[in-house]
């Protein structure tokens, strides 16, 4: 199980841009108080035959915590600080609507981040991307992958897919601040964004409401352009360029290996192709 849950949380926490992940010890025995000696920092550098094993894999939505905890079960909770976020009551009497609020937000929650694991990207995708749309009688342009701030706009809103409720334009504008670190990103070119992604349907605004969703199935498919574009084709056309690569790391894993052969192949294929790799002389 813990194989499993590592593996889904190397692959999907960069993609959610998910804030905490801890790991968390137990001991024999706890720290002493009243006198005795404090053990945390012996505990700190030296871990006793641990009884539990916890990985926190932690989402905030404002007063609205999501997260995992792996041992020998994999488990997901959703906790709920203040019932007021949910929007639905908080007497006793509305206990069921809230039980089932939280029951939402883990089901789409694990729903989200099965598609976010296993991405998919349609026959003809990729071209259509470019190609400007129509939303209601306005006409957007298209999706650049190769432009970086097209790039920021669909990591922010694959970070926002997991919210219960959605988001707003300021939301999204937020999260891409955090994300790139760029301040000048304004709300209406987030505005703008919003509306080509809507053009291409990987989010949807139902209605008259001013939050946006994005389903999890689209949400699968943007996370599948960015591995595509960050992890596929950015790192082999770049380690094409080197006929020889230097030592090797100490931590060779298996993605390494993979992109090492692919990194052989592709250069006899682009021999074959005709096609120069080389650095141009200055």
């Amino acid at each position: 199980m813990d194989k499993v849950f590592d593996r889904i949380v190397d692959r999907t926490r960069s993609r959610l841009d998910v804030p905490i992940l801890r790991t968390l010890f137990g001991a024999k025995q706890r720290p002493g108080r009243n006198g005795t000696p404090d053990l945390s920092l012996k505990l700190a550098a030296e871990i006793e035959t641990p009884r539990y094993d916890l990985t926190l894999f932690k989402l905030h939505f404002g007063n609205l915590t999501a997260y995992t905890k792996g041992e020998h079960v994999l488990r997901f909770e959703a906790v709920v600080h203040n019932t007021k976020a949910l929007r639905c009551g908080r007497v006793l009497d509305r206990f069921p609507q809230i039980i089932a609020r939280l029951a939402g937000m883990v089901d789409r929650f694990t729903t989200t981040l099965d598609c976010v694991d296993h991405t998919f990207i349609g026959d003809g995708l990729l071209d259509r991307l470019p190609a400007p749309s129509q939303v209601g009688a306005t006409r957007v342009g298209g999706l650049d992958l190769n432009k970086t701030r097209i790039r920021a706009a669909l990591a922010a809103v694959l970070a926002l897919s997991v919210t219960s409720e959605g988001f707003t334009v300021a939301d999204f504008t937020a999260k891409v601040h955090t994300m790139t670190g760029a301040n000048d990103y304004t709300v209406r070119q987030a505005a703008y964004d919003l509306r080509k992604l809507r053009g291409k349907e990987l989010i949807s605004k139902p209605g008259r409401t001013r939050r946006y969703r994005i389903s999890p199935q689209a949400a699968g498919t943007i996370a599948a352009l960015l591995a595509l574009r960050e992890h596929v084709l950015a790192p082999i056309l770049a380690g094409a360029r080197s006929p020889r690569r230097g030592r090797k790391p100490a931590t060779w894993t298996p993605i390494d290996r993979d992109y090492e052969k692919i990194r052989v192949d592709v250069q006899a294929l682009f021999r074959d192709l005709g096609i120069n790799v080389a650095v141009p002389a200055a």
